[in-house]
């Protein structure tokens, strides 16, 4: 036989020898074909594990578990002399109902016979006292226990998130472990700690008859799987100062942010309006979800996470990073002095300036808009004819601080921000242009015209979050580091694994160009823009942010790094359209950082001034003329006043047929009447 030949017969022969031993080891030493074979008589059945329950930093439980109920059907056990009336009388349902749910499970896309379907939920611990003994006259339906979600808490909604029912797609992305009517997390700690919370799901294999009735465990349950308990996962975040942040929230739209420097662990995450968690539980909890994703009115928007996903300009606490990358950039140092005595003057555009010629740690106190537009104008025009070197230059710098850049945390949701790119000016020079008709080269772009200039203060194109707001202040706090901010400190006990929150990020300023940031900081609490903020009882560092938006009145923002020499807590609050920094977010900030300094609040003034304060009537009218604009808007007719029309109305209505009556009664007499003689 030839060679070649033989060589072929002889790889053929070694792959018929490898096929054959793979089929013998399938068959005779595992029980995955003999279930197969079998899989009309032995079927599966699944045990739900208890999700891990969820505690803040200091041991409190802030998530978790009740029993819950479920009664299931199954096509396959239905019998013809089924006794629909009596068990509809049992389940307190009518007969329409029940053929309704019949259909409609019938048209569930994994609808089996002989799959157990979900047929009624959330039955309460009475109503399953009440049909667990008979509810063996009918096989098709049974009783299954599944954990439902227990908040301890009232607050922190968004933060904690809540579980429901898998869908299509989420059963899609891991067949191997949901099935139909299984629940899953779907947003905040629930969802991005799904697979420790959830467990592992027991299995017995159970052998049954041709009516599909038990015969009893298959191999004696040598199969079988035990249920493992969803991990216990403790949080970063410390639920005294999360629920204070929460109650300073209501009737604002807003975020309050706190993070430790040290270690990035976040201690507040709180949002306004704020979610009572407790609304994703229950009969009605369709419902609320329902409502809570339809609530826009004022821009309500509860559902919208705004320590996370809201990017706000963030006004001159963003001076803060200006001064660090002009000095990093060698385009001013500490002792520059810019020509602010009468303010931002440039070509035209004339920016209304705080204080004077000064340098940078009293234009940081003052908090100088004229200071800090001229030292970002050196910034872009560090490389001359060539302004996108510059401002790309910029951006690397920025993105070292976290800033338009998403953080790679652990949350289940965020937003980038923005921090413009040289080739985000060439692009909107290049339409400014072509609207004018000019044949100009966009790359040498003009920061006035394209409105870069006011990026320095914080206007302009930058956006932030607050979560990145209080990151690239833990940045300046370290003097040019910081851990990525988390919000898991440890699962079942043990520290959080996750190596993305051992790494110190550095900065890409370098240490020395910190301290006269620091220490304008410093000076904005003692004599500047936060003077009437100053504790007696711990120092701080601070900067004042007061942001224009075109909706309305300005942005309120602050930050804050405490105690000044060591710091342990860094805050960060946003208070939408409430005015001065220091007037609303300040107090904000302030508050949660004495009651983690200090384990009181000392300044109960402060507190009790923004938990006794709204901004829903300016929401309400920014609401009112953005709906006027749109052409949307109808006047509300007062109800009380309208009440009152309606009871004239019929007051009127009921005296005229009173009238009328007497009026007919009195005819009706003078026709009797005889005539007079």
């Amino acid at each position: 036989m030839n060679t070649r030949y033989l060589k072929i017969f002889s790889v053929l022969i070694v792959i018929a020898l490898i096929f054959v031993a793979r089929i013998a080891y399938l068959q005779l030493f595992t029980d995955r074909y003999a279930l197969n074979a079998a899989n009309t008589s032995i079927k599966i059945e699944y045990v739900i594990p208890q999700r891990g329950v969820i505690f803040d930093r200091n041991g409190k439980i802030l998530v978790g578990n009740q029993p819950a109920y479920e009664i299931s059907f199954t096509q396959a056990l239905m019998r013809p002399d089924f006794d629909t009336v009596g068990f509809c009388n049992l389940m307190k349902i009518s007969k329409n109902d029940f053929v309704r749910t019949i259909e409609n499970i019938k048209k569930e896309k994994y609808y089996s016979k002989l799959t157990p379907m979900t047929f009624m939920k959330n039955l309460s611990r009475e109503d399953i006292a009440r049909v667990q003994e008979i509810i063996f006259k009918y096989p098709a339906f049974s009783i299954v226990s599944r954990p439902q979600r227990q908040y301890e808490v009232s607050t922190s909604g968004n933060l904690l998130g809540y579980t429901s029912e898998v869908n299509e797609r989420e059963i899609k992305k891991d067949s191997a472990y949901y099935l139909p009517g299984d629940f899953i997390g779907k947003t905040g700690v629930e969802k991005a700690y799904e697979k420790d919370l959830r467990g592992v799901k027991g299995m017995k294999y159970i052998q049954k008859d041709i009516k599909l009735r038990n015969v009893g465990p298959y191999k004696n349950g040598s199969l079988d799987k035990d249920v493992i308990t969803g991990k216990d996962i403790t949080l970063t975040i410390d639920y005294d100062l999360q629920r204070i942040a929460e109650e300073m929230l209501v009737n604002k739209h807003g975020a309050i942010v706190a993070i430790d420097p040290n270690n990035g662990e976040v201690l507040v995450a709180a949002t306004g309006p704020d979610i009572d968690p407790n609304l994703f539980t229950g009969p009605n909890k369709s419902k609320n979800l329902y409502a809570l994703s339809k609530d826009t009115i004022y821009e309500n928007k509860p559902t919208f996470d705004r320590s996370l996903q809201a990017a706000y300009p963030p006004g001159s606490t963003f001076k803060l990073l200006t001064a660090l990358s002009a000095m990093q950039m060698g385009v001013m140092d500490e002792n520059t002095v810019f020509p602010c005595g009468g303010g931002f003057n440039y070509r035209g555009l004339r920016i209304k300036g705080h204080g004077g010629a000064d340098p940078l740690i009293p234009a940081i106190q003052v908090s100088s808009n004229c200071y800090f537009s001229y030292a970002y104008l050196a910034i872009v025009n560090k490389y001359p004819g060539n302004p996108s070197k510059g401002v790309d230059e910029w951006k690397k710098i920025m993105s070292s601080f976290g800033v338009g850049e998403f953080l790679n945390n652990d949350f289940a949701v965020g937003a980038k921000g923005r921090i413009p790119t040289g080739e985000f000016y060439e692009k909107r020079m290049a339409s400014i242009y072509k609207a004018s008709g000019s044949k100009k080269d966009p790359k040498n772009w003009d920061p006035l015209a394209t409105g870069a200039v006011f990026n320095g203060m914080g206007q302009g194109d930058v956006l932030v979050t607050p979560l990145q707001l209080a990151n690239y202040v833990a940045a300046i706090a370290n003097k040019g580091w910081y851990y990525t901010p988390h919000i898991v400190k440890s699962i079942d006990g043990k520290p959080n694994p996750d190596p993305r929150f051992k790494k110190k990020h550095q900065t890409l300023v370098d240490k020395k160009h910190f301290e006269p940031v620091l220490k304008g900081m410093e000076a904005v609490v003692l004599r500047g823009t936060a003077h009437g903020l100053k504790s007696n009882d711990f120092t701080q560092l601070a900067k004042t942010g007061t942001a224009q938006v075109p909706q309305g009145k300005d942005n309120s923002i602050f930050v804050l790094i405490a105690p000044a020499d060591k710091p342990k807590i860094v805050v960060a609050a946003v208070m939408e359209h409430a005015g001065f920094g220091a007037t609303w977010a300040g107090p904000a900030s302030t508050v949660i950082a004495e009651k983690f300094i200090t384990g009181d609040l000392k300044r109960e003034n402060l507190y009790k001034k923004m938990t006794s304060s709204s901004f829903m009537p300016e929401y309400k009218r920014q609401w009112i003329a953005d709906l006027k604009r749109k052409g949307l808007y109808k006047e509300p007719v007062d109800s009380l006043k309208q009440k009152r029309i309606q009871d004239s109305l019929k007051f009127v209505k009921e005296q005229k047929a009173k009238l009328q009556k007497q009026i007919d009664i009195e005819t009706k007499n003078n026709k009797t009447k005889p005539a007079k003689q």
